[in-house]
């Protein structure tokens, strides 16, 4: 029997997917997998019982990945089961911004007592007008999950969009329309985009990406949008490019000081994985995540340790030792194996930057006196009988 416990509202569509193996649990001490959402975990203690974190969601900044990786506790996010939801904002706010419809609300709001209201509005509405988003360019900078769909979309629309991503992966590439640019320059972003959207991680890197000298590069009347992480831009820069005219607009769905109310910001309050099927979506799929983990040993969208995949086990056992990724592991592990006349049936191993995770089919059982001599090999963390 499996325990997990939820540190967040899960969608009950994604619970439902556990079945009699699984009993859920209000004390996280005792829980095998633990299900989250925006719980701040970074200063938790975490129990000697707990195998993996399920995030549903991408943004796993809550959580403190390396310290998990060195307790050999798998960290998983569902990358891409809010995609559909974050890409319908990203044309929501190029709308938005395009056509002054938040201006346009807001002055009608503010005439609501007008009785000759429909005779101001032919008199005011020039105001508005805005521009239209068809025939523009729009520069996507990541195409992961969500800046696929945005560019889908966008040339749906028909838009000219183009793309920058040095590292898109193999599946984004398969699913990105042939009529997109894929431009290896930033700069070439900039340069020429009338709207421009981010959708890269937070990473050392990326933070402040969108900073002075990147908005110097852009176009007069640019419109930028973010709905990653508030921090991928600098914001205090933007406001100053609001205020001397180089931005026409700029919404993000990070609300906070800098940005809320200003003149040119349209701020919506963090609504883009927010969805009803965005929330089904992400539980759904760390549920699934958490299950085939707890159950096979697998691993797939882990942000701490490297995918692995060995199917169920149709062997007499199976072990995972999670280690640091060093020469020499894989012969120490199977010398143990070996002094115990312990056949191995198939094995994995994969690393991922300084851990490594090591799956082995045996013939056998794996007996208290294995597993305490692979534990005591230097640099293994975490030694686990799966079955």
């Amino acid at each position: 029997m499996y325990k997990y416990a939820c540190l967040n509202n899960i969608a009950s569509v994604g619970l439902d997917q556990f079945g009699k193996n699984y009993q859920a649990t209000e004390n996280a001490d005792e829980a095998d997998g633990i299900l989250v959402r925006s719980a701040k975990l970074l200063d938790t203690e975490f129990s000697d019982n707990l195998l993996a974190i399920a995030r549903a969601g991408a943004g796993v900044n809550n959580i403190p990945l390396d310290r998990c990786a060195e307790k050999g506790i798998v960290v998983f996010n569902t990358p891409g089961a809010n995609a559909n939801g974050v890409k319908e904002l990203v044309i929501a706010g190029m709308l938005l911004a395009s056509r002054e419809i938040v201006e346009g609300v807001d002055w009608v709001r503010g005439s609501w007592d007008d009785p000759d209201i429909a005779k101001t509005v032919e008199k005011e509405k020039k105001q508005f007008a805005g521009t239209e988003i068809a025939g523009k360019k729009l520069g996507i900078i990541g195409l992961g999950a969500i800046g696929v769909r945005v560019a889908n979309s966008a040339k749906h629309l028909d838009m000219e969009v183009y793309g920058y991503d040095p590292y898109v992966s193999v599946d984004s590439a398969w699913h990105l329309s042939r009529d997109i640019h894929h431009v290896m320059d930033v700069n070439e972003i900039y340069e020429n985009c009338d709207i421009i959207t981010i959708h890269v991680p937070l990473l050392d890197s990326t933070r402040e990406m969108i900073n002075a000298e990147a908005l110097s590069k852009m176009k007069d009347g640019v419109i930028l949008i973010n709905m990653a992480r508030d921090v991928l831009v600098d914001e205090k820069a933007v406001i100053a490019a609001i205020d001397s005219g180089k931005v026409r607009r700029y919404v993000s769905d990070f609300p906070n000081p800098t940005v809320a109310g200003h003149r040119g910001c349209i701020t919506t309050p963090h609504l883009g994985a927010s969805t009803e099927e965005s929330e089904d979506n992400c539980a759904v799929m760390a549920v699934h995540e958490l299950k085939d983990y707890l159950e096979n040993g697998n691993i797939a969208n882990s942000v701490n340790y490297p995918k692995c995949n060995m199917g169920v086990c149709e062997k007499a056992g199976r072990i995972a030792i999670f280690h640091k990724n060093t020469t020499n592991m894989i012969n120490r592990f199977t010398s143990v194996f070996g002094e115990s006349s312990l056949n191995i049936s198939e094995m994995a191993n994969k690393s991922r930057g300084d851990v490594a995770y090591t799956m082995l089919d045996l013939d056998g059982t794996a007996n208290a006196e294995i597993v305490d001599k692979l534990r005591n090999i230097d640099g293994v963390y975490r030694v686990r009988i799966v079955k």
